[in-house]
């Protein structure tokens, strides 16, 4: 008898929708708010056409599920990031382009890779941008989710952007990055709060590495050189292009917001990776960071781990000081975690809260609940999704108007797999451990993805 082994990320509720639809008039359990208003996006990947040789999570085209609500009211759509890949394979009617476990094609007519936009989203300067590390940021009309273009800053983007830029809340400034196989290994940008790109400049490290998030302070940028690194010569031997190297250390760079390579300094912690940070922030002489930390990582490589700890994020907090240059380093949390969000008002300036996604015992990256931290006094609470039932990213939507840091909702798409159906769930982040205030059910499959974005009403009306 012959098995065949089925890819466990086209499969279940992470195996594609290939359908686009419109939905008006959606079923609420319970009631949404009369003041929660304005549309919940996500992103994920949603592979148009069967992928060619070994699939990765990571390597579906981007698709945006959009819930808007207005008036205790709620509608939904989907659709497909129209990116140049997306069309071109669209065009041809089969997939053109393989993924990150195989080997790069070089001699593809269309190119070597795609630039899939499915990673996660940024509302700014009144665009609204569906991201992927490796390229060019794609602007995405709301609420249609229409995509319009590429978004290349008239032309002023000279390298890749990051799927995590983060936005100052006071002074409206957006920081960005882009790592690269080949030197400048980094590239770290600024943009106005008019959505102009002021400056762009080289950081150096010794190596390329994946550099998934970083993080930004009042007036300090934060960059993770950690050891999972490219390397084209060990490619070239026949081993991995990407690998972890649990010998070499971390290293944490703070820049001053609007500084360069002249000016950044490098602090070194035992070897770890971290794929997302929850905030950073100044204290006195010391730069603060919190975010999911693990001892290492194979997510990236098909082969397994001699850690047992691989792979396993846990929350954890880094204190740097800028006057001595000590390091510390410290667990807050011994649950599985990832996803973390914070109330975006506050990025960079201390908060009390933090939330983040609690991880299943299960070989898939599978949500059970949501946590919410209190650092304050260092303990935390869990919203369960129920047996069976497993969310995503959950995304803070604060309430207009609020005075207290807490004081709004945190929204996420849940899929139950005993129903097979999928619902957004609207819990209120005073009260987590209770019921969900609503649950808005969606008529097609959502499948599990990456992260989202809450755009309040009145961004929605000053889109551009």
């Amino acid at each position: 008898m012959i098995t065949t082994v089925v890819n466990p990320y086209l499969d279940g509720n992470f195996a594609p929708v290939r359908q686009e639809i419109t939905t008006n008039t959606l079923k609420v359990i319970g009631e949404l708010p009369p003041d929660l208003s304005g549309m919940f996006v996500r992103n994920g990947p949603n592979p148009q056409h069967q992928p060619i040789g070994q699939y990765h999570w990571f390597d579906g085209d981007g698709m945006l599920h959009g819930v808007e609500i207005s008036s205790k009211k709620a509608t939904y759509r989907n659709r497909y990031v129209r990116t140049r890949g997306w069309n071109i394979e669209n065009e041809v009617g089969k997939a053109v382009w393989s993924g990150l476990l195989e080997p790069p094609q070089m001699d593809n007519p269309y190119g070597p890779g795609k630039n899939t936009a499915n990673t996660a989203l940024v509302w700014h300067a009144g665009q609204f941008l569906a991201l992927w590390e490796g390229g060019t940021p794609h602007n995405i009309q709301l609420p249609e989710l229409e995509t319009t273009s590429e978004y290349t800053y008239n032309n002023k983007l000279t390298s890749p952007f990051t799927a995590h830029p983060k936005v100052d809340p006071v002074t409206g400034e957006m920081m960005f990055f882009g790592y690269s196989f080949a030197p400048p290994y980094l590239q770290y940008g600024v943009v106005s709060p008019q959505g102009e790109i002021l400056r762009t400049v080289p950081i150096e490290l010794p190596m390329g590495v994946m550099m998934h998030d970083f993080a930004i302070t009042e007036n300090y940028t934060i960059f993770m050189d950690l050891p999972l690194t490219f390397s084209p010569e060990r490619m070239q031997r026949g081993e991995p292009m990407i690998m972890f190297e649990s010998q070499r250390p971390s290293r944490f760079g703070i820049v001053p917001r609007h500084g360069d390579n002249s000016n950044i300094r490098w602090f070194e912690s035992p070897s770890c990776y971290v794929f997302h940070t929850l905030n950073a922030y100044e204290a006195g002489d010391e730069i603060i960071l919190i975010a999911c930390r693990m001892s290492s990582t194979t997510v990236l490589e098909s082969g397994s781990s001699t850690d047992p700890t691989a792979n396993i994020p846990l929350l954890h907090r880094w204190r740097f000081n800028l006057s001595t240059g000590a390091v510390t380093e410290e667990m807050l949390d011994d649950v599985p975690a990832e996803f973390p969000r914070v109330n975006e008002n506050l990025l960079g300036r201390k908060t009390q809260y933090g939330y983040a996604g609690k991880m299943a015992n299960s070989p898939e990256p599978l949500f059970e609940g949501v946590i919410k931290y209190n650092f304050r006094d260092g303990k935390s609470q869990t919203h369960e999704f129920g047996q069976g039932r497993y969310g995503g990213e959950a995304v803070f939507a604060p309430r207009l108007n609020a005075t207290a840091e807490d004081d709004g909702w945190l929204i996420t798409f849940v899929h139950d797999q005993n129903l097979e159906t999928s619902e957004l769930v609207v819990i209120n982040a005073q009260d987590v451990t209770s019921e969900p205030v609503a649950r808005v059910i969606i008529p097609q499959r959502v499948p599990y993805g990456f992260h989202g974005a809450w755009v309040t009403a009145a961004q929605l009306k000053n889109s551009i």
